[in-house]
């Protein structure tokens, strides 16, 4: 039997208050917030610190959850699943990163800037919301979103 596939993502932002957006393949080579799968036994913030330190290599603080969403057999991601998303808004000391497989660049944004880049998945809804953007998007959301601003 299969079941959703619950994954924790990170919204982070440097001393700068630059994000962070990472170049995947996994999503059509477009540019994605990092994250991933949560672990067995793993609670959701253990797991957020554990996947962007492992994909970035960045130490993570001031977490707080920012919403929740769901993709179901989206045509964007590389293979068939569904997934329920947990979006954090974070922050890091660092802005030196260091990537594993999972992506193949990256860059630290002004968050009012990113509208005009090739977003994936649905990176585009979330920062609309997070940020206050205009950036269109295809999210299935669940209405408990943090407002930055």
């Amino acid at each position: 039997m299969s079941y959703p596939e619950p994954t924790v993502s990170a919204v982070i932002l440097n001393p700068e208050r630059k994000l962070l957006l990472c170049r995947s393949h996994k999503w059509e080579d477009k540019y994605v917030i990092p994250g991933g799968h949560i672990e067995w036994g793993e609670k959701m913030e253990e797991a957020l610190k554990r996947e962007i330190l492992e994909e970035t290599g960045l130490q993570i603080h001031d977490i707080r959850l920012i919403g929740l969403q769901e993709s179901i057999f989206s045509e964007k991601y590389h293979s068939r699943k569904h997934f329920i998303f947990i979006d954090y808004l974070c922050r890091s000391d660092s802005s030196e990163v260091r990537l594993n497989d999972e992506a193949e660049s990256y860059l630290w944004i002004d968050p009012q800037e990113c509208k005009d880049l090739d977003l994936g998945g649905f990176t585009a809804s979330l920062l609309e919301r997070v940020f206050g953007l205009n950036s269109g998007g295809d999210m299935h959301q669940v209405s408990i979103f943090y407002n930055y601003k």
